[in-house]
């Protein structure tokens, strides 16, 4: 017979808050619910904002937000899951850093704080009242932390990288276009 104690509450609790509003963020992306574009959308405000291609990238972004979320709500795959929605926040912060912080101005604020929570669930772990403990860890070994977050890490850098030189060249064809007029 398991006891659980409050840091095992206190994690299940974090999950299924950061995991269900990531799986809504991304089910918007992918199926336009909860008042979202699908990815018809999504792939065109994907590609105005310097993500090309767009709908592969709204895709991309939707499954890491959906999947990832998800996963971390059930405690499986616990470093993939919070790795992978902690990328796609990354990216999303990427977007909105040039507002500020606050999200009230359109600021990376929501974005930051979904990934750096999915990430600290990636490393915290998801605690006893998880599938991940359930299942005897099998998909939640200390060796998969430092992977997952490594992957996508260098994965979100070379992705958010491109993005920002995507809009530097479109901000300096802009500045051009207004020399010649």
């Amino acid at each position: 017979m398991s006891c659980y104690d409050r840091r095992d509450l206190g994690l299940f609790l974090l999950r299924l808050g950061t995991g269900g509003v990531l799986a809504a963020h991304g089910a918007q992306k992918l199926f336009g619910w909860f008042g979202g574009h699908g990815l018809e959308g999504t792939g065109q405000f994907m590609e105005s904002v310097g993500y090309a291609p767009g709908r592969a990238s709204a895709t991309a972004a939707g499954l890491a937000e959906a999947g990832g979320g998800t996963l971390l709500a059930l405690g499986l795959a616990t470093p993939a899951a919070g790795a992978a929605a902690a990328g796609a926040m990354a990216g999303a912060a990427a977007v909105h850093a040039p507002n500020g912080f606050f999200a009230q101005e359109g600021g990376y604020e929501h974005a930051a704080s979904l990934g750096l929570a999915a990430a600290g669930l990636a490393v915290a772990g998801p605690g006893r009242l998880s599938l991940d403990h359930a299942l005897g860890h099998v998909f939640d070994r200390g060796w998969m932390v430092p992977v997952a977050l490594g992957v996508t890490a260098a994965a979100t850098a070379v992705v958010v990288g491109a993005r920002n030189r995507r809009v530097r060249r479109s901000a300096e064809g802009e500045q051009e276009a207004l020399f010649e007029e």
